[in-house]
């Protein structure tokens, strides 16, 4: 509601563009029905246009992921329906702390631990999030100063959700100086190392990944691992998601099959591995090929 109703006074010089609401039903809970026909109430009382989008395909067991998954899906989905490419949610800085303690927990890589990017772009959608950079109690102060109305959703304060968990844990963090403040600042130092390795990232995969004629890849394996040891996941990883973007790469899967090539390459012998749809096979000759991998053996 704090972002509905800031967008709404933004919306009102000249020139701005036409903003539409959409708040999302998970039909989790009994009352987020009626919560979103408020948020409704009052997107009609600032002169917006409102959609109640309702998860209709939920699985029988939801975690806060699924849920996730399923709210920005359901907000793609609509903008592209309503003509829209632009898509702004209401994350605060507290909300990129605890995505960047949640990823550092689960053993992500640079780029997840660079966190939410302000701007962000999913196909022909480009994900706006203007509040990143402030705190959540800076928000509510200035809603209680400009008497605007907002909400706490309850189930930010259960904690069989793992976010509300780290949400608790940041308090004793913030005591010691690792506030939210600190951590959205090393998510955006990340996100800049990560640019950069990725530019670096391109520039070598244009000179070493070649399309081979009778189809998959090819890398010229040892000018690969003469590349800086992140580059060269890069490149791999960069390889194995050609045609096929939206298969999972587990990062540590990744790493454990670039350690075992490259020392299969040092002593000069072939070797094969599977990951993520692909077979990889290392040549005497010390070329690394990339085939997709039968049907039959994906996921084993």
């Amino acid at each position: 509601m704090v972002l509905l109703q800031a967008a709404a006074s933004w919306a009102r010089e000249p020139g701005r563009p036409l903003l539409l609401v959409a708040t999302i039903d998970h039909g989790l809970r009994p009352e987020a029905r009626r919560e979103a026909e408020a948020v409704g109430a009052l997107a009609a009382s600032l002169g917006l246009g409102h959609a109640i989008l309702t998860w209709d395909e939920r699985p029988g067991r939801v975690s806060q992921e699924a849920a996730r998954d399923a709210r920005y899906r359901l907000l793609r989905d609509h903008a592209r329906a309503i003509g829209a490419r632009r898509l702004a949610t209401a994350h605060t800085a507290d909300d990129q702390a605890e995505t960047l303690l949640m990823r550092m927990a689960s053993g992500s890589g640079l780029a997840g631990l660079a966190g939410m990017a302000p701007e962000s772009a999913r196909g022909d959608i480009l994900h706006l999030r203007p509040f990143l950079g402030f705190a959540k109690a800076d928000l509510v102060a200035t809603c209680r100063a400009r008497g605007w109305a907002f909400v706490e959703d309850p189930s930010n304060a259960e904690p069989r959700f793992a976010r509300v968990r780290w949400r608790r844990l940041m308090l004793p963090l913030a005591a010691e100086g690792l506030d939210a403040r600190r951590l959205g600042r090393l998510a955006e130092r990340l996100r800049r190392a990560d640019r950069a390795l990725e530019a670096a990232a391109s520039v070598a995969e244009a000179r070493l990944v070649a399309s081979r004629p009778e189809g998959g890849l090819s890398i010229a394996f040892g000018d690969l691992l003469a590349e800086p040891e992140e580059i060269a996941l890069r490149v791999l990883l960069r390889a194995l998601q050609r045609g096929r973007p939206d298969v999972p790469i587990r990062l540590d899967r990744a790493e454990t099959a670039l350690a075992a090539l490259a020392a299969a390459h040092r002593e000069g012998r072939r070797a094969r591995r599977s990951l993520a749809g692909s077979v990889l096979t290392l040549t005497r000759e010390g070329m690394l090929v990339l085939d997709a991998e039968p049907s039959r053996n994906r996921g084993r």
